[in-house]
């Protein structure tokens, strides 16, 4: 039986690749690095995270889910949400909602401190997801499966017709 319980000094910090990018490719502006938390302690329908972002970056573009509610703690540093169309001061100790939606409820935390801005990401685990990503008008779909995973980013506006190709 897994244990339950995890201490934060216990999580194993990573540089993540983003689904579609070559390994170990990050753009500028951002510091993706993340320990995974859920499996380690037996989760099965929510995921958990221990988040890292560096000063001056972001975990990950402005973005927006269909499916999935997260929500994140602040344990150490400062810095800024981007939530819709409004910007919103980060500290220790804050709890941050993001419910799912489009634009509206789109959700970006950047580290505007000096020092490691470090928080415990949760999230509903759906089994399919539609991310929207409004700055750069892209989307991503992402489905678990067996045998494979279903993951595709495309921009909204290369739609094509129900019927093309048919």
């Amino acid at each position: 039986m897994t244990c339950p319980v995890l201490n934060l000094d216990d999580v194993v910090i990573q540089t993540a690749t983003p689904a579609g990018a070559p390994q170990g490719a990050t753009a500028e502006r951002y510091d993706l690095r993340w320990g995974e938390i859920a499996s380690r302690i037996g989760a099965r329908q929510l995921g958990y995270n221990l988040t890292v972002v560096a000063p001056g970056k972001r975990a990950c573009p402005f973005h927006s889910h269909r499916a999935e509610e997260e929500m994140f703690f602040i344990l150490e540093g400062s810095g800024e949400l981007r939530h819709g169309d409004a910007r919103y001061p980060l500290r220790a100790g804050d709890v941050v909602a993001c419910p799912t939606g489009g634009p509206e409820t789109a959700h970006q935390i950047i580290n505007t401190g000096s020092t490691e801005l470090r928080y415990l990401a949760v999230s509903t685990m759906a089994p399919a997801e539609v991310c929207e990503y409004p700055d750069s008008g892209k989307f991503g779909a992402f489905a678990e499966g067996t045998p494979t995973h279903f993951r595709h980013l495309g921009r909204i506006a290369d739609a094509c017709d129900y019927w093309e190709g048919e």
